[in-house]
């Protein structure tokens, strides 16, 4: 019992938070770091000695594939590189740039740009539904309602309490209106609606 109020506190949490989408290196470049490495071995440990030093760029690699990506949540961004992390939120942001190279940079109130390690102009669509329509989606594949996800539901509960209410609505609802034409013509008399035409 203790077990499943764990889990569903986990559940509620991630609800708060959000979505949330990180944007990294692909695992594939491990690959890639590991074969450079298989290539450096025989140089670095072979005969002539001093070389050890070459496993200096497998290993910066690493760190680099390791630590450097870009996370989106709800709050905002989180750019992380080789040598620090920085926090964006936001209402930071004035916007995004797009450099020439379909790279994606965050541009603060003061202008100054940020570059986002990772992201892509293909992923705008994605930083602009994991912002709940804070960040606008220049391409339109996503509607206002597809960006705003749960955030505006939760602002405009009187429209969505409407909503599921019709659903159950039109069973009843039918019987009820039949009913009363044919209460009505009964009471135009006992003709059945004939003197009436």
């Amino acid at each position: 019992m203790h077990h499943s109020c764990v889990a569903k506190k986990q559940q509620d949490q991630r609800a708060d938070e959000g979505r949330k989408a990180v944007f990294r290196i692909p695992t594939t470049a491990y690959l890639a770091i590991g074969l450079l490495t298989v290539c450096v071995t025989p140089i670095a440990l072979g005969e002539i000695g001093g070389f050890q030093w070459l496993y200096v760029f497998p290993l910066a690699l690493l760190v680099f594939v390791a630590r450097t990506r870009t996370v989106a949540n709800r709050e905002g961004l989180q750019v992380r590189t080789v040598f620090g992390q920085r926090d964006l939120p936001w209402s930071s942001l004035k916007g995004l740039a797009i450099t020439n190279k379909a790279r994606v940079r965050a541009v603060l109130g003061d202008d100054t740009q940020v570059s986002l390690p990772t992201v892509r102009t293909r992923h705008l669509p994605v930083l602009a539904l994991v912002s709940e329509g804070k960040i606008k989606d220049p391409s339109g594949v996503l509607s206002d309602e597809e960006l705003t996800g749960r955030k505006p539901a939760a602002e405009t509960s009187p429209e969505t309490a409407p909503e599921p209410a019709p659903e159950p609505a039109p069973e009843p609802a039918p019987e009820p209106v039949e009913e009363e034409p044919s209460a009505d013509a009964e009471r135009t008399g006992g003709a059945n609606g004939k003197p009436a035409e």
